[in-house]
């Protein structure tokens, strides 16, 4: 429903509240006066540019998490566990608490109650402040990112994710590499394999945490553990007396000679990172929206870093560059290449394609 219809529907304390949220000049006993003040006040196209100037960081992550959130009720604990989020985990004293924010964002206009039997303890954010606050946040980030020159080279990947990935259940098959204790492949398996891809990577070097994005981030680059987190997912892959080979529905895949598409190795690297980066999605689309020509990505960082929440030892600049640029890259949603003044990316037509949601 729209804010117009939500309004009808909410009782006349909450339209109260709000009208002296806003200091609405407006028949305080009316309830057809506090909705048409109400819909002038937030209606107006000053009103959600000075509302997102004005905001604090953790009231816009609370917005940006309700507008990506493909559900159309939250319950309060819902809500209370975005605040958190929101306020990256702080102490509830530090934030003016949980359910003061939840409060402010009702007394807003922002949260009503559902209008059903079903729905009366629920809530829900009108669908027309969610497209104005998606619009007109794009700018608000857009204005923050610097337009670059084009790279005289760039890196675009393409679908060689698709075909690095038959190649290595190839390399599999072949070999059936020796696993450690541990149960990553040996180093001389790891190379043989990296030997064979289309993009190569640096093995890791001991030392180091890595954990949080999938289970073979742990012994693999990002690249290679994302191609073997996929493959074990599929059940392509067997891990078995210290050895690995493909399972029956692997060699079917390697027999094909082709495999799933980039879409579905996507969704699979937001369900795989969204422990350690939850809001994900969302970063991966305002990243789409920013980058329609070159841009360069320090400025991105200034643009949508305030999003990301720190994960251990990552801070927001190494998640959005490392994390979520150069996945993007080896997606093939972005293009990536340096100019004199330092990395600059652009989305691909494919990467445009799939970067927003379908509820959006």
């Amino acid at each position: 429903m729209n804010l117009a219809d939500m309004l009808t529907y909410a009782d006349i304390g909450q339209l109260t509240a709000i009208a002296g949220r806003y200091r609405c000049e407006c028949k305080l006993n009316s309830k057809h006066d506090l909705i048409q003040s109400i819909l002038i006040m937030l209606g107006s196209r000053s009103f959600m540019e000075s509302h997102i100037r004005e905001c604090a960081p953790e009231d816009l992550r609370f917005l940006n998490t309700l507008l990506f959130d493909e559900r159309s009720h939250f319950s309060l604990e819902d809500l209370l566990a975005v605040a958190r989020q929101a306020s990256f985990d702080a102490p509830e004293g530090k934030t003016g608490g949980f359910r003061e924010m939840v409060s402010r964002f009702k007394s807003g206009g922002w949260l009503f109650s559902g209008s059903s039997q079903q729905t009366r303890y629920l809530f829900q954010v009108p669908k027309d402040l969610k497209e104005r606050f998606r619009e007109t946040m794009s700018a608000h980030i857009k204005d923050k990112v610097t337009v670059s020159s084009e790279p005289a080279m760039y890196r675009n990947e393409g679908e060689l994710l698709l075909s690095d990935l038959v190649m290595l259940l190839r390399y599999i098959k072949e070999n059936e590499p020796e696993l450690n204790q541990g149960g990553a492949m040996y180093r001389r398996y790891q190379q043989g394999v990296m030997n064979a891809l289309h993009i190569p990577e640096d093995l890791l070097t001991k030392g180091g945490w890595r954990f949080g994005y999938g289970r073979a981030c742990e012994h693999y680059p990002p690249r290679l553990a994302l191609l073997y987190d996929y493959v074990r997912h599929r059940r392509w892959i067997t891990e078995e007396g210290f050895r690995l080979r493909l399972t029956a529905s692997g060699e079917a895949v390697l027999a094909d000679g082709k495999c799933d598409s980039l879409m579905q190795i996507f969704s699979f690297w937001l369900k795989l990172y969204k422990g350690a980066v939850p809001n994900l999605p969302s970063l991966v689309y305002w990243v789409s929206i920013s980058a329609g020509n070159w841009v360069s990505v320090p400025s991105l960082v200034d643009g949508v870093g305030w999003l990301i929440k720190p994960f251990y030892y990552d801070n927001a600049a190494s998640i959005l560059e490392q994390r979520i640029i150069r996945m993007m890259v080896h997606l093939g949603m972005l293009k990536l290449g340096e100019t004199p003044a330092g990395l600059a990316v652009m989305m691909t037509p494919w990467g445009k394609d799939i970067a927003v949601p379908k509820h959006l």
